[in-house]
């Protein structure tokens, strides 16, 4: 049997990088999945390779600020899946790399909406669900999301919020059956890293599909009973190798 056989996850930011090596890595082991970003033709895209794989898929333009938006996406994730047993938190933008009193007000706030404020908003609609599944929420963090780094600004603020979110939500919802853990994912190929580190040789660093295993631990029964926990991707799969 597949690790997620019979399981619905659902995946923002599923358009490119992490998200979409989640949908691909989720669909092979089994698992229907809802995906969502601002994107259409990459997410359209995704839904396609997700579909070919064998999977059962839904996927809707969201932007996750929009409180309104992300009800709609799981909505219509329980009206054609009928459940929720995992939300990915993984939609996130890297803002500027610049100092504080560089940092321009409205990128500040909009890195802050998606990056925290959507997450925030994605467990509230999907809270009721989670909880009738006993599911699973895990938050895409950062290796920047446990302390402060200079010339990160809003995205390492926004991070390290996400890591308190966990926590607090941890221990909100103990004893109900939902678990709550962060993941920092560590370095890899995706455009956002790019950005960042625009002098880095991409090769050096792993792709989004080498750092999916942890995300499957949690997303699986295996974790039932594990919650408030921080995991770095690439020590967990030395790990279980």
């Amino acid at each position: 049997m597949k690790e997620l056989e019979d399981r619905v996850a659902m995946i923002s930011g599923a358009s490119k990088g992490l998200g979409a090596a989640l949908a691909r890595r989720f669909a092979r082991e089994g698992a229907a999945v809802s995906l969502c970003a601002r994107g259409g033709d990459d997410l359209r895209r995704i839904e396609a390779e997700v579909r070919e794989l064998g999977a059962t898929c839904v996927a809707v333009e969201t932007d996750v600020t929009d409180r309104a938006a992300v009800e709609r996406w799981v909505a219509a994730t329980l009206e054609e899946l009928g459940r929720v047993d995992v939300l990915v938190n993984n939609a996130s933008i890297l803002g500027q790399r610049v100092t504080i009193e560089e940092f321009d007000d409205d990128i500040w706030r909009r890195t802050i909406e998606v990056n925290l404020t959507g997450p925030y908003l994605c467990i509230r609609a999907a809270l009721p669900a989670l909880r009738r599944s006993r599911g699973s929420i895990v938050n895409v963090s950062s290796g920047v999301g446990d302390h402060g780094r200079p010339r990160w600004g809003a995205y390492c603020v926004s991070k390290n919020g996400l890591e308190a979110l966990t926590e607090i939500l941890a221990g909100e919802l103990d004893g109900s059956g939902v678990r709550v853990n962060t993941v920092d994912p560590g370095a890899m190929r995706t455009e956002m890293r790019a950005a960042a580190y625009p002098e880095e040789d991409p090769g050096t660093v792993a792709t989004p599909d080498e750092v999916t295993d942890v995300f499957v631990y949690l997303a699986s029964q295996r974790s039932r009973a594990v919650s408030g926990e921080r995991f770095r991707a690439q020590e967990f799969e030395v790990a279980r190798r």
